[in-house]
């Protein structure tokens, strides 16, 4: 009995550490931004650390950064992001911008990974059964790994499945890449860079 309890135990443990997690909408025009700064006429002000969870550790393993920008042009001329106005470091180098499409690829959730719940399908629960003088009469077991097994990699599979469409969702409305921002213009975007470290941004107008 002690090694049934002690595998159930180690199933609901792997179950709450490796599930799918949801995806909390980022929203660029609701953020309270700090971080600013001013060059030309034309005002950047950005955020990092926008995602959590299974998110989260797609960033720090993978070494990509996804930063919430707004970008106020008041040049007296319409600019396009990318083109006209370049994302830089503080020490004037500038970064590559990742395309949306490339930088949900790289950060979404895999939901193939959750197929691995289905190891668990041969599971069974045993009980057994003992008379009144501690003699074992009858042992039974009851296949619990059909029902957790599926139920566990359908269910984390959908969830994650949701989570990255909703991420998806977001990037392409806030695509920022390529876009014209007109004079007195304001523009909110998410964009991805290649990169560990939280350093200042800045724009280089063209």
């Amino acid at each position: 009995m002690k090694i049934i309890k002690i595998t159930l135990l180690l199933v609901v443990a792997l179950s709450l550490t490796n599930c799918a997690s949801g995806y909390k909408m980022i929203e660029p025009k609701a953020i309270n931004y700090i971080s600013a700064n001013e060059n030309d006429g034309v005002i950047l002000e950005y955020k990092y650390d926008l995602l959590d969870k299974k998110y989260e550790k797609k960033e720090l393993k993978k070494g990509v950064k996804l930063v919430a920008v707004k970008v106020t042009n008041n040049s007296g001329k319409d600019l396009v992001f990318g083109r006209d106005a370049k994302l830089a470091y503080e020490n004037g180098t500038e970064i590559y911008v990742m395309e949306n499409e490339k930088a949900f690829k790289t950060l979404k959730q895999s939901p193939a990974s959750y197929l691995w719940y289905l190891l668990l399908t041969p599971v069974n629960f045993y009980t057994s059964k003992t008379n009144s003088n501690g003699v074992q009469e009858q042992t039974s077991s009851t296949p619990i790994g059909l029902i957790l097994g599926p139920g566990l990699a359908g269910g984390n599979m959908i969830a994650a499945s949701s989570a990255n469409k909703k991420f998806k969702e977001e990037l392409l409305e806030y695509n920022v890449n390529g876009t014209l921002i007109e004079d007195g213009a304001t523009r909110y975007g998410l964009i991805g860079i290649k990169t560990e470290a939280f350093d200042a941004l800045k724009l280089k107008i063209q």
